[in-house]
Parts: structure tokens; C-alpha cells; sequence
């Protein structure tokens, strides 16, 4: 039997534990800034999901940019 793919949410899980250098690098108010992020891209989950993009990064990164954008785009329009 070949090796089997994990689930998107465990492939984040990993994704978010490879940060932990860089998170824990970070002055307090920032970690909430970061973790928030990462929570954030979890809402987009299914999209991730559906993608099959072969760096996991970047599919978690245009999830975080949608969430922002999504709460950015109210303040610029109105």
C-alpha cells in the first residue's frame, strides 16, 4: 500500500508547528497576532482542501489574505 495523503487540517497542524521557531521569536502581542492568522486560515479550510496545491504554505497564506481582505474591504468602502 502506498502512503496515504493527510487530511488538509492535520497538513495546517503541521504547517503551523514548523512556524513555532518563528512564532515563539515574536514580542507577545504578536503571537496573538500570529495564532489569530492561523486560526483564520481554518475558515477557509474546504478551499484548501479542494486546492491540492503541492506547497501547503501558500494555500494557508491566500486563506489568511482572503480573511483579511474580507475584513479590510468594509473599512474601504465604506
Amino acid at each position: 500500500m502506498g502512503r496515504t495523503v493527510p487530511s488538509f487540517r492535520i497538513a495546517l497542524y503541521q504547517e503551523e508547528k514548523k512556524w513555532k521557531a518563528f512564532r515563539d521569536a515574536l514580542d507577545r502581542d504578536e503571537r496573538g497576532m500570529f495564532d489569530r492568522l492561523f486560526a483564520s486560515s481554518r475558515l477557509h479550510i474546504s478551499a484548501c482542501m479542494m486546492a491540492a496545491r503541492p506547497v501547503r504554505i501558500h494555500c494557508i497564506m491566500m486563506a489568511m489574505l482572503l480573511y483579511q481582505y474580507g475584513q479590510v474591504l468594509p473599512l474601504m468602502e465604506g
